[in-house]
């Protein structure tokens, strides 16, 4: 499965890719990067809603040159993996367990036969709640996991409170493959840069539009209503005291703030209920930190210095 790479927005070197198949039958694409030499030890990148492996190729150099082995997938129904739905515009899964299948299959086809240990889970946004989800199971592929603006519950907005109980609805009512109310086809970061609410820096925004119009493939739209209910009733599970203390595993979580898309004091929330975890705010960032300015960026891998053991100090 091919690597889309422009001159803004070159493929990292040493990089393996390819397909597999979950049990349901969706194919997914996965990218593996080789640690430099002599390095051991893989970061697991987990990308958020309607992202995709290109979206990510800065972090994934940034990892490497910390002396990482880097693996990576396109979630189902986003980037190349499978769409399920006619307009693939869509962003649509059935239920939340299908990116745990989706995790399931990338770790013991991927990761477990092919990437050097020990394995460290670094995700972003729904990416992290995925992942949340298996800890809480008992999975214990990850010797730390690091969240970044991680999807506990949603920003607050205007009657965003009845927004649970409209997708439900409307689910039971035989719409679960439409669009949500006000939903379209359009690409949000295929958008201009002004009023943006990802990203504050407009020379990654650009970069990132500038993939989508070379693979116009990559991109998705809104959320289908089931997509919706899924999302609600897995933050709802994951927001009840006895999910956070449930899960083992040290967790830093990473707040923007001013974050518009999920809530601060969600994270703040969860992190105090976790055996083994702690957070911090990043001060004027947006959601998509890993995408914000350099001076954002520069806090966020600090703090990923700071807890992946085996990180070499920079000068």
């Amino acid at each position: 499965m091919k690597l889309i790479s422009i001159p803004a927005n070159p493929v990292p070197e040493d990089v393996v890719t390819g397909t597999l198949k979950t049990p349901d039958g969706a194919e997914l694409r996965f990218a593996r990067w080789a640690p430099p030499p002599g390095r051991k030890g893989t970061v697991c990148l987990f990308h958020g809603r309607a992202e995709f492996i290109e979206k990510y190729y800065e972090m994934v150099r940034d990892l490497r040159a910390r002396g990482f082995a880097v693996a990576t997938l396109d979630w189902r129904g986003q980037g190349l993996s499978h769409r399920s739905l006619r307009d693939a515009r869509k962003g649509h899964v059935s239920d939340f367990s299908d990116y745990d299948m989706d995790l399931e299959t990338f770790m013991q086809n991927v990761v477990l036969p092919d990437c050097p240990p020990p394995y460290f889970g670094l995700a972003h946004s729904m990416g992290a709640s995925v992942l949340l989800r298996a800890a809480h199971k008992g999975r214990r592929w990850f010797d730390r996991m690091m969240m970044c603006a991680p999807l506990l519950a949603l920003g607050d907005r205007p009657l965003l409170g009845f927004a649970p109980v409209v997708a439900r609805l409307m689910r039971y009512s035989g719409m679960g493959r439409s669009y949500i109310p006000t939903g379209t086809p359009v690409v949000i970061s295929a958008q201009p840069f002004v009023g943006n609410r990802f990203t504050s820096d407009p020379v990654r925004h650009a970069r990132t539009a500038a993939v989508l119009e070379a693979e116009p493939g990559l991109g998705i739209g809104s959320p289908t209503v089931a997509w919706a209910d899924s999302a609600f009733r897995a933050m709802s599970q994951i927001m009840q005291p006895s999910f956070a203390a449930s899960i083992r595993m040290p967790i830093v979580m990473v707040a923007a703030g001013r974050d518009e898309i999920v809530s601060m004091t969600a994270i703040e929330q969860f992190a105090k209920q976790l055996r083994s975890g702690s957070h911090l705010i990043i001060a004027g960032a947006r959601h998509e930190i890993m995408m914000e300015q350099d001076h954002y960026r520069a806090q966020f891998l600090a703090a990923f210095d700071a807890f992946v053991p085996g990180t070499p100090v920079f000068r």
